[in-house]
């Protein structure tokens, strides 16, 4: 692997620029004037900031719309309904996961972001076509990104006979985790459906992410079950509760207990903060070392026209709902969407440090605040030390 010298970028808004020395697709050196080695590939930083590159902690690339005609939206609100119609839309037209994945994955690149977990659906009607698709795409852009997998069964577990031996399936096929989806308000069975998701893990070896759109006192039951059987099967650490709306919306007390058993649990949590509904209490979640990381969630899907792979926005969209105004404060998001991430995701040798994977975004702006609040678009991004993306497009 040729060595890779960044010239003059700024590691921190307030220092100097600083070169970067990249080999093996690691960072070797950090520090002013370092001489081009022999053969190395000299680029320009031109003094910008430079950032870890972005972690979307959650998402569904493989049901993406991106780059297909446009879908006039209609969706109802309800989740058994959503999910119907996007089934019925699946029935209707041709969609090839892979290519969609692929699409959508690479627009995500090109906004700066290394790694994704995404959730992929596996169900009675679709088996694991989805499934192949994203592990397809997955080898495929494996040089540019970093794709962690999670079967998912959008449309039900327990109800729909044949669903969990598909997820065994695509356990056996290479996801990382095994998801899940409301125990009690969709699946009707809380403590069935979250001894089959368990179950599946500990006979895998893999972890759990699980989906809890649940609200109040119904979700925070819910969260009760997910503490104690992780406790019980010893998975510390190896468990996520996605959206977790119900953690904003119950009493302090309540809230102050469930949260301490996510924390001796290691439980961690990922938030999409969308606007229409409660959000997971962040700077309490962290402040008892709970780990915190932020996603994209669905992109241009049936589900809903919004987003673009750019989780910069993603991190702006926090910083609107939790009301975050100072610098400081939204400094929060943009760990929610490197560090937070990394920490979810386990990654050891992450961060613009010797020694490091040399993941990094190169973007024009002062502050972090303003990188937030005013997302450069001309971004320069490089996975282990490879330039894959410049000027807001994807190189390859």
């Amino acid at each position: 692997m040729v060595a890779t010298l960044i010239r003059q970028v700024r590691l921190a808004p307030q220092q100097g620029s600083q070169d970067v020395l990249i080999e093996q697709g690691r960072i070797v050196r950090i520090e002013p004037n370092i001489s081009l080695p022999h053969g190395a590939i000299l680029q320009e930083g031109h003094h910008r900031l430079a950032l870890p590159g972005f972690i979307d902690g959650h998402a569904h690339i493989d049901k993406s719309l991106w780059g297909m005609d446009w879908y006039e939206n209609q969706v109802p609100r309800e989740l058994p309904a959503i999910i119907e119609n996007e089934r019925h839309f699946r029935r209707q037209h041709e969609f090839d996961a892979q290519q969609q994945s692929e699409r959508i994955t690479r627009q995500a690149i090109s906004k700066g972001t290394t790694h994704i977990r995404t959730h992929i659906d596996v169900d009675t009607e679709i088996g694991l076509q989805h499934m192949e698709g994203v592990l397809a795409t997955k080898a495929k852009l494996a040089k540019q990104i970093y794709i962690e997998t999670v079967c998912f069964p959008q449309s039900g577990l327990l109800g729909r006979p044949g669903t969990r031996a598909l997820m065994e399936e695509a356990l056996k096929l290479g996801a990382d985790y095994v998801g899940g989806i409301d125990p009690s308000s969709f699946e009707r069975d809380p403590v069935a459906h979250i001894d089959a998701v368990f179950d599946m893990a500990v006979k895998y070896g893999k972890g759990v992410d699980l989906h809890l759109h649940e609200a109040g006192e119904l979700g925070a039951f819910s969260v009760e079950l997910i503490i104690e059987r992780t406790l019980a099967l010893g998975l510390q650490g190896k468990v996520t509760i996605s959206h977790a709306f119900c953690l904003g919306e119950i009493d302090p007390a309540y809230q102050d207990r469930l949260i301490d058993g996510l924390a001796r649990a290691d439980i961690a949590i990922a938030t999409t903060a969308p606007a229409n509904r409660n959000v997971p209490p962040y700077e309490k979640l962290r402040a008892a070392g709970i780990k915190v990381t932020a996603g994209n969630d669905g992109i241009r899907d049936t589900w809903s026209p919004y987003g673009n792979g750019d989780m910069l926005q993603r991190a702006m969209l926090m910083g609107l709902k939790y009301r975050w105004r100072q610098d400081k404060e939204l400094e929060q998001a943009l760990h929610a969407i490197t560090r937070g991430g990394a920490e979810v995701m386990g990654l050891t040798d992450y961060g613009l440090a010797v020694g490091c994977q040399a993941d990094l975004v190169l973007l024009d702006a002062r502050t972090l605040a303003e990188a937030i609040v005013e997302p450069p678009q001309a971004r320069t991004v490089f996975k282990a030390g490879t330039l894959v993306a410049d000027q807001g497009e994807c190189l390859f």
